[in-house]
């Protein structure tokens, strides 16, 4: 959940990390840490809790040189935000430093018995304690860095990705990860390392993905060499990368997240690009079409994911089961991992992460595989872990999501799980034909409809100042709706730290409508769709008890209009595209309280971009 940068080439690399860092703060972070070998072999860390910058200030009358470096944000796990439990750590002599993302879990035992062998512990972290089981092993063994490495993760229970230098080998660094993203740079001469491609993409855009439990060897004067911990000489191809450092920069935005959110017009269209042709009357995606005979004869769809991406899948279930007549069940990863689930070799698993990292994700995945499901991963990063390990696939194409809060990914994530159902109905024949074309030309409709609600930002932003002091909220919907109230609550909960919730707005009369009073603002998504009327009687509840609704409803909509406090007009579409539109105002929304209440938008408290960790 935190950042991994390294550096080894001819260039100084202070400044490459500290950049790096800076790329890597969307992961979300709590300290900062940076080690350096000079030209004399003196290896040194220094590190800071805070920021970036924090960091930077404490290097200012530090000796920064050197050619080889390795850098970490830490997002704390084991122990508190400290300098002390900041990476990079030392091992007992100071001749080894490490950093790591992931979680130990065996690290209890093995602190137990390093401290038996008189080793002594500066920090409270499970990381530590794989720098010195390296340093014990190398010394016990008398061998090389690799090989200590090698023999320390064969000891190792637990999620990692690890970059280790190392005083008397200034040449090298040794990296290797295990259910933990690591990505190396391939330049001229030089060679980077990072959690994901961000820090990479002005150097090169050439990269190699590690597999789990692989090591890379790499040196200064020659390619990487890849090894198994059990060594086994490994074999990769180089990524050519598509990402452009232009995608990293905001672009004259205050923040990443509203460049993101108005960014969706177009990323909509490149996620369609290529699927849905000109005519509108195909929709073309290669990982259904190579493996229709499996999605035709689907005893039932489990959609895996977590967040965001959930609220994406509980939209899939309804798209599915509308229009494919095939019966979906969406889970939590994290819960469908551990509660023995029962799995038909005939079951289609449909995984959906944005960064194609996330760790409940991956070994949801992984169960799914082992009990024989087709698996078909749905996420935004090339070469990513989940792309790697599904048998198909979509990719968003949305480019970087920088802010920690989703909103394009989300979108193109039901942009991706519509033009899936459709192609599904369409081999299914569970939708005719003008039904289908009339669907297609709709959804490719989708990105001008969000330009129109875009020009709706002012008139929120001053919406938005009304309600920047409330302490809850309630986000109501129903249908395909309902998902997005869920999400709603959602991005005002992260960014501004609001209490919210999303209900089923026929649920409000079964307890939460004991919390409605002329202080609990009430979001009603109330569109012109087959639940219009049954939403206009749960406003009516809301009003007869003080509540003030905020309505999101279709253009010249009247009723809800003439009994709402405050509306906000959309374009109408079909009901099933409704939460493509409507989650744009209330992404709106969420943006202008947090930046009201001088929030963290791009990087709001304890929260992470990509969940790597338990």
């Amino acid at each position: 959940m935190c950042g991994i940068v390294g550096y080894i080439g001819n260039k100084e690399a202070y400044p490459i990390l500290i950049k790096g860092l800076h790329r890597l703060e969307y992961r979300g972070y709590d300290s900062a840490g940076v080690a350096l070998t000079d030209k004399n072999g003196k290896l040194s860390i220094y590190k800071a809790k805070g920021r970036v910058a924090d960091l930077e200030e404490f290097c200012k009358d530090k000796n920064i040189s050197g050619n080889i470096g390795i850098a970490h944000t830490r997002w704390a796990t084991h122990g508190e935000p400290s300098n002390q439990n900041a990476h990079p750590h030392y091992s007992e002599s100071e001749s080894i430093a490490l950093i790591h993302n992931g979680i130990i879990e065996n690290y209890a035992v093995l602190k137990e018995q390093l401290i038996r062998n008189g080793y002594h512990f500066q920090s409270s972290t499970d990381t530590e304690v794989m720098v010195q089981l390296i340093e014990y092993v190398k010394t016990l063994n008398k061998v090389d860095l690799c090989t200590a490495v090698q023999l320390a993760l064969n000891e190792i229970i637990g999620a990692y990705a690890i970059a280790v230098v190392e005083k008397d080998n200034p040449d090298q660094i040794i990296v290797a990860r295990k259910s933990s993203p690591l990505v190396l740079g391939i330049g001229e001469d030089e060679y980077f390392i990072a959690s994901d491609a961000s820090p990479i993409i002005e150097y090169t855009n050439r990269v190699i993905y590690l597999e789990d439990e692989e090591i890379a060897v790499v040196s200064r004067h020659e390619p990487p060499r890849i090894i198994t911990i059990k060594n086994v000489e490994k074999t990769h191809e180089i990524i050519q990368l598509e990402m452009n450092l232009s995608q990293l920069e905001k672009g004259g935005y205050p923040h990443f997240m509203l460049k993101e959110i108005f960014e969706q017009p177009q990323t909509l269209r490149d996620c369609m690009r290529g699927r849905i042709d000109v005519s509108c009357q195909h929709v073309v995606l290669s990982g259904i079409i190579d493996h229709r005979e499996r999605f035709v004869n689907a005893r039932r769809i489990i959609i895996l994911a977590c967040g965001t991406s959930w609220h994406a899948g509980l939209v899939g279930k309804y798209l599915f089961e509308t229009f494919c007549r095939i019966p979906v069940d969406v889970e939590y990863s994290s819960e469908f991992r551990y509660r023995n689930p029962v799995i038909y070799k005939d079951d289609i698993i449909i995984a959906i992460s944005q960064s194609g990292e996330t760790a409940d994700t991956l070994a949801a995945v992984e169960l799914a595989r082992q009990a024989g499901a087709f698996v078909y991963g749905i996420c935004n990063v090339v070469g990513s872990s989940i792309a790697r390990n599904t048998h198909s696939g979509s990719y968003t194409h949305v480019g970087p999501e920088i802010g920690v809060a989703s909103t394009k990914a989300f979108t193109a994530q039901l942009v991706v799980l519509s033009m899936m159902s459709l192609c599904i109905a369409r081999a299914l024949k569970t939708v005719d034909d003008a039904h289908f074309f009339r669907l297609l030309q709709e959804l490719n409709r989708i990105p001008d409809k969000i330009e129109k609600i875009l020009k709706l930002n002012d008139a929120i932003k001053n919406l938005s100042k009304i309600f920047t002091y409330a302490h809850n909220f309630i986000y109501l919907g129903r249908g395909f709706n309902y998902p997005v109230a869920l999400e709603g609550a959602l991005k005002l909960k992260e960014i501004s730290y609001i209490h919210a919730e999303g209900y089923p707005a026929a649920e409000m009369k079964h307890g939460p409508i004991a919390l409605i009073d002329s202080e609990m603002p009430v979001v009603a998504i109330a569109t012109d769709n087959g639940m219009y009327e049954k939403v206009i009687s749960n406003i009516q509840e809301i009003k007869a008890r003080n509540g003030r609704v905020i309505a999101v409803v279709s253009e010249n909509d009247t009723v809800v209009k003439s009994i709402a406090d405050y509306v906000i007009e959309i374009p109408a579409t079909e009901d099933c595209f409704d939460p493509l539109l409507t989650t744009i105002p209330l992404q709106l929304l969420s943006y202008h309280i947090a930046v009201n209440k001088k929030r963290d938008v791009d990087m709001p408290r304890n929260l992470a971009k990509s969940v790597t960790v338990e």
